[in-house]
């Protein structure tokens, strides 16, 4: 296992004034064992960075060292890393075992460690009583514990996981989460893994990178990211509802932005201090609904429990922010201020 550490990490494409930046200095420094997502939208640049710790793209600044090692000008097969990644890239004529052993016979390991590795790996995804199966005869959830079995029997410093849940339906994506979070837990091994879906962010993240534009937007905890957002681009990624980001609303600085999570607003009597709002519609979502309304012409979310009697379009509702949940962002950066 090992560290890995981002020193202004740059990527461009191109040459002179016609060059196309991505990744615009991203410095971060991950600790052996932690398990680091690195989240955002398509376009962002998440998958670019990955791809430089593995060396399937060149640094055009920068540096990167896993270890004590600096690998900016080493092969992918020298980093010691083992990717996952979104396509299972299986080979369809090859029994599950020996898909999950192909890479360790080209490297010669010896037959009986070969047997041993593939045998430890198959008992901790469950994937045991399926070694003798051809790909074709699995779940999608099933091919891609073969793959990350495969990452698993070459013992590397680092995991790297691009997207791997992306072909898989809801359901199977929340269980395969929960084998990942199982696997590193048991293997504690350094891992990096990237995603556009912040549930999956939020749940397997020990910390997180955003992204946007090529830039680190915030690295913290979920907690720290979703409680304390570092801009109104992480105020509104993360979270689902986003937290509703308001221009001119009673107390309002001059130049700032408030923002205010849809939770944290609470319906309260008509005399009661607090903003009136139009309703327009909601949302049942079992124990929750969601209430989409107005205040003067600014959309505003409420999140409120169940039990709370259903509004109907037009209602007027009295709803009192939280003092202490309130966040303030410039309005020109969009920065927390």
């Amino acid at each position: 296992m090992a560290s890995i550490s981002l020193r202004n990490v740059v990527k461009r494409y191109g040459h002179g004034p016609k060059a196309n930046q991505v990744i615009h200095g991203v410095n971060a420094d991950i600790a052996d064992g932690e398990f680091i997502v690195i989240v955002g939208p398509s376009g962002c640049g998440k998958s670019t960075l990955l791809r430089m710790v593995a060396g399937l793209e060149e640094i055009t600044a920068g540096e990167i060292a896993i270890g004590a090692r600096v690998v900016n000008h080493l092969e992918p097969a020298q980093r010691d890393i083992a990717m996952v990644f979104q396509n299972y890239a299986l080979y369809p004529h090859m029994s599950v075992f020996d898909n999950m052993a192909y890479g360790l016979k080209i490297a010669k390991v010896p037959r009986d460690e070969i047997r041993a590795r593939v045998d430890k790996a198959a008992n901790i995804l469950e994937l045991g009583q399926l070694l003798e199966r051809k790909p074709r005869e699995l779940s999608g959830g099933q091919r891609q514990r073969v793959a990350m079995g495969r990452a698993i029997v070459r013992q590397p410093q680092v995991f790297l996981f691009d997207e791997p849940l992306s072909n898989l339906d809801a359901k199977l994506r929340a269980q395969t989460r929960l084998e990942i979070q199982k696997l590193h837990g048991e293997l504690g091994i350094t891992s990096l893994f990237v995603t556009h879906d912040q549930v999956e962010a939020m749940t397997l993240a020990q910390r997180m990178i955003v992204m946007s534009a090529g830039n680190m937007e915030q690295f913290g905890t979920p907690e720290e990211v979703y409680h304390t957002p570092a801009s109104t681009f992480v105020a509104s990624f993360i979270g689902s509802p986003p937290m509703n980001l308001l221009k001119n609303v009673p107390g309002s600085r001059s130049g700032a932005l408030l923002g205010i999570r849809p939770e944290h607003l609470d319906v309260v009597p008509s005399d009661h201090d607090g903003w009136d709002v139009r309703v327009e519609t909601f949302e049942l979502l079992g124990a929750e609904r969601l209430i989409y309304a107005r205040l003067a012409d600014e959309p505003l979310i409420i999140r409120v429990e169940e039990g709370q009697p259903p509004p109907r379009h037009g209602d007027t509702w009295r709803v009192a922010p939280r003092p202490d949940r309130l966040h303030w962002f410039d309005a020109s950066s969009g920065k927390r201020l």
